[in-house]
């Protein structure tokens, strides 16, 4: 306890003074190197502690849109067979769409088709030829002009008769002008065909 109270002596701390450090006596010279040491390990765990902190709170603020993320993905994979049977489904009604979709050889056929409807309803047929196609984003429109006369009866029926074909046909831009006994109807055809170059 004496060595410790004379490593002390001659001490004042009312006159100390940095530029005689050197001369300052031993058990002061340590309590000064304990003070730094201590504020430099107390400066480095704060900005250490604060630095974990903001990571922390960072990590603490993605949690919530984690989690949401989460969920959906759980509630996606809890209806996956669901989405796979809806996916089956569509892809079999696509494709009974695509089998009333006309091939480019099936065309003429359904002209003929046309034609004998036409014919079959007592129809003149002045003109019934394919226009220029119209290429689309995931298919061809094939139009079709058609000219006919007839009775207005008879033009009901040759309607009918084309939208009960079993392949894709739409009746667009009709004109009906009266003759002298008989209707003339100009009318626009149109069927598609599937665009399989995508």
């Amino acid at each position: 306890m004496d060595r410790l109270a004379n490593s002390f002596k001659g001490f004042d701390p009312d006159n100390l003074d940095f530029s005689m450090a050197g001369n300052w006596p031993i058990g002061v010279k340590i309590v000064c190197y304990l003070l730094v040491f201590g504020v430099v390990i107390a400066g480095g765990v704060y900005f250490h502690i604060s630095d974990a902190e903001k990571r922390l709170n960072n990590e603490v603020s993605a949690e919530s849109g984690l989690k949401l993320q989460v969920q959906a993905k759980a509630g996606q994979i809890a209806n996956l067979d669901a989405l796979r049977k809806q996916m089956a489904d569509v892809q079999g009604r696509f494709s009974e769409l695509l089998k009333q979709l006309p091939t480019e050889k099936e065309v003429p056929g359904l002209l003929e088709d046309i034609s004998d409807i036409g014919r079959s309803s007592g129809l003149d047929i002045q003109v019934i030829q394919l226009a220029a196609e119209q290429k689309n984003k995931f298919y061809i429109e094939l139009p079709i002009d058609i000219q006919v006369t007839g009775t207005y009866h008879q033009l009901g029926q040759f309607v009918s008769g084309v939208a009960a074909l079993s392949r894709i046909v739409t009746l667009h831009d009709y004109r009906i002008t009266p003759g002298d006994n008989l209707l003339s109807m100009n009318i626009s055809a149109k069927t598609y065909r599937y665009d399989d170059s995508n």
